[in-house]
């Protein structure tokens, strides 16, 4: 199965606040998203990290996904310099790249961390799934909602943890209409 998620920010203190997360501090936030990505997430199932998988954290990145099941593939975001610059993180990733384009059972799929206004086979009904803008609702958020088959995954408006394209399509119509509650 194929499961998504972006900006994690592990080990990021300050991102709690900014995202209005749900944890005391960094670490019980790290435990937790560590805890749900392993109870959602079955050995061979492939990840796709839509950017911002660390950041400012005191661990190395490897000691993050060491720990996280799954094949996982990273799609560089803007804070993901600390595993593009560490060979110990990029043993755990079964690709990296700036941009991928996969297929999900019969749907194509334009994975990129930052929000874009038309990707590959966008006029054939194509995906794009995105990170980046968190949980805001601003220009860029207010922009993407007009594109039909875009999707945030966000893991703080996908319950913290990887989700399916049918759950990203769910969370996202859910979280448009003012739902901060997501579904596994």
């Amino acid at each position: 199965m194929n499961l998504y998620i972006s900006d994690l920010h592990f080990g990021h203190k300050n991102v709690i606040a900014f995202d209005h997360r749900p944890f005391l501090d960094a670490d019980e936030m790290d435990l937790t998203m560590i805890e749900l990505w392993n109870a959602r997430v079955n050995p061979d199932d492939r990840v796709y990290i839509v950017g911002d998988f660390c950041y400012r954290s005191s661990l190395p990145p490897e000691w993050y996904l060491r720990q996280l099941k799954g094949h996982k593939y990273l799609i560089l975001g803007n804070h993901d310099g600390p595993v593009l610059n560490n060979p110990a993180a990029q043993s755990y990733l079964e690709g990296i790249d700036q941009m991928m384009k996969i297929e999900d059972g019969k749907e194509e799929i334009t994975l990129c961390h930052y929000p874009i206004a038309e990707w590959h086979a966008y006029h054939r009904g194509a995906w794009h799934i995105y990170g980046h803008i968190h949980n805001r609702k601003d220009e860029a958020y207010k922009f993407m909602i007009t594109k039909k088959h875009a999707l945030n995954a966000g893991c703080m408006i996908n319950g913290y943890a990887p989700a399916s394209l049918k759950e990203l399509i769910r969370n996202n119509e859910r979280f448009q209409m003012g739902d901060k509650h997501s579904e596994r």
